[in-house]
């Protein structure tokens, strides 16, 4: 029961007790704990601020990079355009080209056989101008007295001629 009623000796001597730490705890304590929460209030402080500028560093870069993505898209669309352009330049003048060899390779042809077709008409006019002239020498050195024995040797001739 003397500690729920204490006596006034008690009480008087745990006040003083308790204003003596209460004055060392504000002289020394107090000035420590507050400069601590004071420094760490800042601290806290400064790296929100940072966060802050972290972030709209983050935001910035963010931007900088879409409009890179953007850029490259552009510059990739482009540059596949160019290609495609070069690329139909080229089939179109391979094309040009083969039309170009094509009708020359043709027309090389049709001289070709236009000169062929020329040497086979001499080459056949030759012969019959030899034939002509074989046939009117075989008439000539057979003096023939009769006109049908003469029919005759040319239609032999003639038959001579077919078979070969």
């Amino acid at each position: 029961m003397k500690l729920l009623l204490p006596e006034f000796g008690l009480l008087i001597w745990t006040l003083l007790a308790f204003l003596i730490v209460f004055y060392i705890l504000g002289k020394f304590a107090w000035p420590a704990i507050v400069k601590g929460l004071a420094e760490r209030e800042k601290g806290i402080a400064d790296s929100l601020a940072t966060a802050e500028k972290v972030k709209a560093e983050m935001a910035q870069l963010k931007s900088e990079n879409e409009a890179l993505l953007a850029k490259a898209r552009e510059e990739r669309a482009q540059l596949l355009k160019e290609a495609r352009d070069t690329k139909d330049k080229i089939i179109n003048e391979a094309k040009e080209q083969a039309k170009s060899d094509a009708a020359k390779i043709i027309t090389d042809a049709q001289a070709a056989i236009e000169q062929q077709k020329m040497a086979a008409l001499t080459d056949v006019k030759n012969q019959v101008g030899n034939l002509v002239i074989e046939v009117s020498e075989k008439i000539l050195r057979r003096e023939l007295s009769n006109k049908a024995e003469q029919e005759n040797y040319i239609k032999q001739l003639a038959n001579e001629v077919k078979l070969n």
